[in-house]
């Protein structure tokens, strides 16, 4: 099978899912079961892209050309195979998880949920492989559609409130901010083509630079920046499963993602530096990192907390943007695997609570840690790692990053950085802390309305919930150790212009 050829079926085999999932709706095993197996087929084949780009391939396949110079193309460089390794390797133990939290919480219309799902994986794929703005911006849309169904779920009015807060501000900042800036590049280069080193040095005048920038920064609505971040805590009403999508698999790793590639190779790391225009965006996400932690230790709610965690680490991979150097470049990149592995288990484990227990708040989670050993263990084990402290994988993105900052000159970023960290602590530890260590309540009330205790037979999640949550928070570990390979892999991401032939 050659390059072009896996590519295409990478993004075949989710979008082909979804039918199958559509036909088989009323046998739950078999529907299931063809999203496990979708899951692990995609990712195999992501596996033998990836190994074509380590050796230095660079898949590319052109399915349309809309009018001369724009094209419908997917172009598989180090970056956005990183992105695809994440989201197809995740979607396997989403798919798994998801089983024991649909079955186990009785939700509803669960043959939408799996089909909407796998749309968003292939948008995410797509996404990930897109060869230039025009179809990047394209499956963007995609994406946010696709999920609008999922946040929107239950149809509670909470949801549909929620989900119509997610879908407003996606699709105005998209429209008013990243069309626009999309337009305004394809006018100043004549392509809107990802290349080494960025197409924009040379075609725009640098006193304008800031302001193209700034409408992908705030265009690009799914890096949650902030004050474009009220979606993502507002999207806390869908399914946990859902939630897992939308922190770590696909929808804000896609946005985060679209910023790096557009620093990398629409403005160039290297003009950004020159030019000093994202000199701004180092102030913005240093911000976001500090107010959204500060908010999350307000949060009683346990999505809701771990939801602003993710607006606050989002914004460490803009940082690593916006200080324009190599290592914030690595740093960032490192980010999005290290991230996702952390949260996706956190909010694994927040589902795991609710499906055992119905518990939501972290006020209600005193002394169920020895009734729930495992999920607390793993929640753990992921929030060390959202802290950054070795010996988990966060520990390397956060360091590269302290790197990017110091070899910018920004002290106070490096401060930022620290105090963030400390942050981390306070609300995410202090999670388990109250649920192994502080005494259980006598009575609490249950949140479907019924009086209970901890001693009234609360135990373990479904296996199906618990072997995705242990088996990612193993990764958590595994990722400190295997940093080298990565840091090596990162490197060869092109900072500068290709050479001329």
């Amino acid at each position: 099978m050659t390059d072009a050829n896996a590519l295409l079926l990478a993004l075949s085999i989710p979008t082909v899912t979804m039918f199958l999932i559509a036909m088989s709706g009323s046998r739950p095993n078999i529907r299931d079961g063809i999203s496990i197996v979708a899951s692990i087929c995609t990712f195999a084949v992501v596996l033998r892209l990836l190994e074509s780009v380590m050796a230095g391939a660079r898949p590319s396949v052109t399915l349309v050309e809309v009018m001369p110079g724009l094209t419908i193309n997917f172009s598989i460089e180090p970056l956005g195979m990183l992105f695809a390794t994440v989201a197809s390797g995740l979607w396997i133990v989403t798919a798994i998880y998801s089983i024991g939290y649909m079955r186990g919480a009785q939700e509803k219309k669960q043959t939408r949920f799996y089909i909407c799902f796998a749309l968003a994986i292939a948008s995410a794929l797509a996404i990930a492989f897109s060869g230039n703005l025009f179809t990047l911006f394209i499956f963007y849309e995609v994406l946010t559609i696709s999920t609008y169904p999922l946040v929107a779920h239950k149809e509670t009015p909470e949801a549909r409130a929620g989900a119509r807060v997610y879908l407003g501000i996606l699709m105005t900042t998209s429209i008013l901010f990243l069309l626009v800036a999309v337009i305004w590049t394809w006018n100043l280069a004549g392509t809107m083509e990802f290349r080494a080193g960025g197409i924009l040095e040379g075609n725009i005048d640098p006193a304008y630079v800031p302001f193209l920038l700034a409408l992908f920064a705030f265009g690009i609505g799914k890096a949650a920046l902030m004050p474009f971040h009220r979606w993502l805590p507002a999207a806390m009403v869908a399914p946990t499963p859902v939630s897992a999508l939308l922190h770590a698999v696909a929808v804000v790793k896609a946005g985060v993602f679209t910023m790096l590639k557009v620093g990398t190779y629409i403005f160039g790391v290297g003009f950004l530096s020159k030019t000093g225009a994202s000199e701004w965006l180092v102030w913005v996400a240093g911000a976001s990192i500090l107010i959204a932690s500060i908010i999350a230790l307000t949060k009683d709610d346990l999505k809701a907390r771990l939801a602003y965690s993710t607006v606050s680490q989002l914004s460490y991979i803009t940082l690593g943007v916006a200080l324009a150097n190599q290592m914030g470049v690595i740093g960032g990149s490192m980010h999005i695997a290290m991230h996702a592995m952390g949260k996706i288990t956190l909010f694994m484990c927040a589902g795991a609570i609710y499906v055992a227990a119905h518990k939501t708040k972290v006020s209600e989670l005193d002394g169920l840690g020895p009734k729930m050993p495992v999920t607390f263990i793993c929640f753990t084990i992921a929030s060390l790692s959202i802290i950054g402290l070795p010996p988990f994988g966060g520990a390397w993105s956060k360091w590269y990053l302290l790197l990017a900052a110091a070899n910018a000159g920004q002290v106070v970023m490096i401060v930022v950085l620290m105090l963030s960290s400390l942050l981390n602590v306070a609300y995410l530890l202090a999670i388990p802390g109250r649920a192994f260590f502080a005494p259980p309540k006598k009575q609490v009330a249950h949140s479907l309305g019924a009086a209970a205790s901890p001693s009234d037979g609360i135990e373990e999640a479904p296996l199906f919930c618990l072997v995705p949550i242990c088996l990612t928070a193993i990764g958590c570990i595994v990722l400190f150790f295997a940093v080298g390979g990565l840091y090596e892999y990162l490197l060869s991401i092109p900072i500068l212009p290709e050479a001329a032939p």
